[in-house]
């Protein structure tokens, strides 16, 4: 018998995530904001947020009574279970999924707000509350390509029973997702609901980035990778990035 699709939406702080205002949380099942986009809804399940957050820049304690935080304590063991941040991505919104994908266990997760694409100085506003640090973009060896590690995260739920979509309507986006609408996705029973990670991946190149990952073991369990940066290699690393963007099938 079908039921509900268990939807995690996730959201980031791209311009594009105020579109959460006009969307029917009630039909999702938990929604996930990270950092800031707490300030964008009242409907909102988890707070996630990485250890050097600013503290002042946290809800009130009487919001946060009643909702649940999502610190490194809790995300740091899930991201290891799926390989770590090394091979993951070092960037809130990939540690935001996996997250949800081994908390949550959902059938789907929806990204809005999370492209990672940034204006050219002086031109729009990076985040939907102004402009700022453009994080996922700072020289960082487990950021190389953002596009390989949003193949990774979708390979990864596919072989968990999850399907990955992007909500955003900007035209331009460094998630590879395939892009979606809340409304596509109700549409959807379970048994009926597609499996478009699993056609759009090449299964024998996914293996291959897996059994890379499993020979090179780069781990960091602490999650501060940052502090063995020396045990990692950068052209190891991409070639990994690049076997995971060859195994996407367009």
């Amino acid at each position: 018998m079908d039921h509900r699709l268990n939807i995690v939406l996730i959201v980031g702080s791209a311009p594009d995530a105020i579109r959460v205002k006009d969307l029917d949380l009630s039909v999702i099942t938990s929604c996930v904001v990270i950092n800031n986009a707490w300030q964008l809804t009242e409907d909102w399940d988890y707070l996630i947020y990485p250890e050097d957050f600013p503290l002042d820049r946290l809800p009130s304690s009487q919001i946060l009574s009643k909702k649940k935080v999502i610190t490194a304590k809790e995300f740091v063991p899930e991201q290891n279970h799926f390989g770590g941040f090394v091979y993951a991505g070092g960037t809130m919104a990939f540690t935001a999924g996996y997250w949800a994908l081994g908390f949550l266990k959902p059938d789907v997760i929806a990204y809005l707000g999370c492209d990672m694409v940034y204006p050219k100085e002086g031109a729009d506003q990076s985040h939907f509350y102004g402009n700022g640090a453009a994080d996922p973009l700072r020289p960082d060896i487990t950021l190389q390509s953002l596009e390989a590690k949003s193949v990774r995260l979708m390979a990864i739920a596919q072989r968990n029973q999850c399907e990955v979509v992007n909500l955003s309507e900007l035209p331009e986006s460094r998630l590879m997702f395939q892009r979606s609408s809340l409304s596509e996705l109700l549409s959807e029973s379970l048994s009926s609901l597609p499996n478009r990670a699993s056609s759009r991946l090449d299964k024998k190149l996914v293996n291959q980035a897996l059994d890379k990952e499993e020979v090179f073991s780069y781990m960091a369990p602490s999650g501060r990778y940052w502090e063995v940066l020396n045990e990692f290699d950068p052209a190891k690393l991409r070639e990994i990035d690049s076997l995971w963007l060859n195994s996407l099938v367009e």
